[in-house]
């Protein structure tokens, strides 16, 4: 049970080395159609949740929810996938919400489809997955939210869509 004067769980403060520059990432995320959630929650409640909801509605992605505990639940209209390998297009980008000891086989997942990029959420990172995405010649992006950066660097990718 928490008390009130319990300190709260908190994320590991992102480091630089944990994703590319922001001229990179404005790239990565311009040149980005098809966006895989892994961890996609069907609980409003859930941060899962309110990220999807956000990229839905202030992003081109397409984006596919994967959690297969969801069954025939949605997000706005948006039904979930079992797997990866379920997911219909391949993904330019594979976010993760998940534990940090759960990411390594989303990884091999995420190589298996040909995604160009996988990006653990805030919070979540994991030597293994990135080497396992890395070694496939992904991009990794760790311990950052892409509703915040998306939203951080509107203004760079829209300017990269339009170059």
């Amino acid at each position: 049970m928490t008390t009130p004067d319990a300190p709260a769980e908190s994320c590991p403060m992102p480091r630089v080395s944990q994703a590319p520059t922001d001229d990179v990432l404005a790239l990565i995320l311009a040149r980005s159609h098809a966006v895989a959630v892994v961890g996609a929650s069907p609980h409003p409640d859930r941060t899962s949740h309110a990220v999807c909801t956000w990229l839905m509605n202030h992003t081109p992605f397409e984006l596919y929810l994967v959690n297969p505990n969801a069954g025939d639940a949605d997000i706005e209209g948006h039904g979930f996938y079992a797997s990866l390998a379920d997911v219909p297009a391949a993904p330019d980008i594979v976010v993760v919400f998940r534990r940090s000891e759960d990411v390594p086989p989303v990884a091999v997942d995420a190589v298996k489809t040909d995604a160009a990029v996988l990006w653990m959420q805030l919070g979540i990172e994991s030597e293994i997955a990135a080497a396992t995405a890395r070694a496939a010649g992904m991009d990794v992006i760790e311990n950052r939210c892409i509703k915040v950066e998306y939203a951080r660097l509107r203004d760079q990718i829209v300017a990269n869509t339009i170059a």
